[in-house]
């Protein structure tokens, strides 16, 4: 296998300009004064990325997957970020377990 300077170049700069990205964020949030709708948009990012993560495998695997991830987003409503993970984590085992 043999790896072009060019496309090793293009690797590097697009992880550093991800990374920077990333980085940038943590800085730029501390800045902003937030309220009414800007807050609200702000707060519902993580559990945003939550369902991100949980609606393909939700759609794409078996029955215990669907279940827990529709036992997760019940506990969504009314559990803080935290709680809703490990809801949704310790229905998954249990539903494998059992189905």
């Amino acid at each position: 296998m043999t790896l072009d300077t060019t496309t090793l170049l293009a690797i590097l700069a697009m992880a550093v300009v991800t990374y920077f990205t990333r980085i940038a964020g943590l800085f730029v949030a501390d800045r902003l004064v937030l309220t009414g709708r800007a807050k609200a948009a702000f707060d519902a990012i993580p559990p945003a990325v939550l369902v991100a993560v949980i609606a393909p495998t939700a759609l794409t695997t078996g029955w215990a997957e669907a279940l827990a991830a529709a036992i997760t987003a019940v506990a969504a409503f009314r559990l803080p970020l935290l709680g809703t993970v490990a809801v949704g984590v310790v229905s998954v085992v249990a539903l494998r377990s059992v189905l």
